[in-house]
């Protein structure tokens, strides 16, 4: 049986790292958004799109796995409210308290995993484009011929596409901190409780 100053030791940290863990994940999901958001509206506005190898299934995998960031949000305002819970008179026990971390543990994973194979799925798209670029100082090259404007040889990076890249290292790094987390706290449960 444990005593009641661990179990307050244990409600206090459950409920610093369930909100610092909140607040980081909630930080970085606005970061993603708003790369998802602009990428949309950029990629329309682009010059030359439909000449673009696009990133589709990269977006797609790291749009999943911001979802499955919202659902780890979600379980780190439950792991501040079962942090509460243990300093009540009406406590969790130590199975309820392991069940949600697991799920936070779990969801992390998942959207870990689906981030890692977004980036892959950009990455080995952008590296084609990069193949395909003519060799010059500024990449891409223009050509022109008498009466006609210049177009453009090669498929040059554009920023937008290295932006969405940055909005999946940021979906990633939120599920690495997620995942970071609810290891430590699960550790602590077992170990007080």
């Amino acid at each position: 049986m444990t005593d009641e100053l661990d179990l307050q030791r244990l409600s206090g940290a459950l409920r610093r790292m369930g909100w610092i863990r909140f607040w980081v994940q909630v930080a970085l999901g606005v970061v993603v958004v708003g790369v998802l958001v602009f990428n949309n509206i950029g990629g329309r506005l682009v010059a030359n799109s439909a000449r673009a190898l696009g990133l589709g299934p990269g977006i797609s995998l790291t749009t999943l796995a911001f979802l499955v960031l919202l659902w780890s949000v979600w379980q780190s305002w439950l792991v501040v409210r079962c942090g509460r819970a243990l300093a009540s008179a009406v406590k969790p026990s130590r199975g309820e308290t392991g069940r949600l971390l697991k799920r936070g543990l779990l969801a992390d994973l998942g959207g870990l995993t689906l981030a890692a194979v977004g980036y892959q799925a950009m990455a080995g798209s952008l590296f084609v484009q990069a193949s395909q670029q003519v060799p010059g100082f500024f990449g891409a090259q223009i050509q022109t011929t008498p009466g006609a404007g210049g177009r453009v040889v090669g498929l040059p990076i554009t920023s937008i596409e290295m932006f969405t890249v940055l909005g999946n290292t940021q979906v990633l790094f939120a599920h690495l901190i997620g995942l970071l987390f609810s290891l430590w706290m699960l550790q602590r449960i077992y170990r007080v409780r």
